[in-house]
């Protein structure tokens, strides 16, 4: 068998990982290696330094494993992680990282903003999210709103165990989706009980069926 390199071989290990968990490497300065998931990605670039205040940069200071939740100032996203500093004869070398979603803590509702003022939507009431016009569009029962919040926030807003993202442009409430057809080669169309046909790309489809067990 051919001998594999580090970043080969951390590519295989992601694969494990690729849809829930990002991995990223550090030395002790700057990320040398990056793979994000499908839930969560920073947009880190090799090459790019260990910002103060992330856990790599604590990991890296203590020389110690740290885990922890990062809000979004860091990285614009909110993330749990864990990194785990590996030394070499003794000597600090950098860190290994691995990055997950930060899922909902103790929020019920999305507020989205309507031509008359705010409204409050329980979860289980928002049937999807579109985004469209640079706006996220949150279709629920009986209400329509518009939310400043991108996607991939909502993502990590949104519990997991209802809410799926299956396009670029949107996530959808799996309590309201009412049928499942093929599309073309790999994708799906999905039909809404509010009449909504709403696409699965081609790059979410593995996932979606993973996530809904078919």
């Amino acid at each position: 068998m051919k001998r594999l390199t580090i970043g080969s071989l951390l590519d295989v290990i992601g694969e494990l990982f690729s849809d829930e968990i990002s991995i990223a490497v550090s030395n002790t300065r700057e990320y040398i290696y990056y793979r994000p998931s499908k839930r969560v990605d920073l947009k880190i670039r090799q090459g790019d330094p260990v910002i103060e205040g992330t856990i790599a940069y604590k990991a890296l200071m203590t020389e110690q494993k740290a885990s922890e939740f990062i809000d979004r100032n860091i990285f614009g996203v909110p993330y749990h992680g864990m990194a785990v500093p590996f030394h070499y004869d003794g000597k600090l070398e950098g860190c290994v990282l691995a990055i997950y979603p930060a899922f909902t803590e103790g929020k019920s509702v999305v507020t989205v903003k309507t031509q008359d003022g705010w409204k409050p939507i329980p979860f289980e009431d928002v049937k999807y999210l579109e985004v469209k016009e640079r706006k996220t569009h949150v279709y629920a029962e009986g209400c329509l709103g518009t939310h400043k919040n991108a996607l991939q926030e909502f993502e990590y807003m949104l519990p997991r165990e209802s809410f799926i993202r299956c396009h670029r442009s949107f996530i959808v409430n799996v309590h309201h989706i009412k049928e499942i057809y093929p599309d073309t080669h790999s994708t799906f169309l999905l039909a809404m009980d509010d009449g909504a046909r709403i696409p699965v790309s081609q790059s979410y489809s593995s996932y979606f069926r993973k996530l809904l067990g078919f």
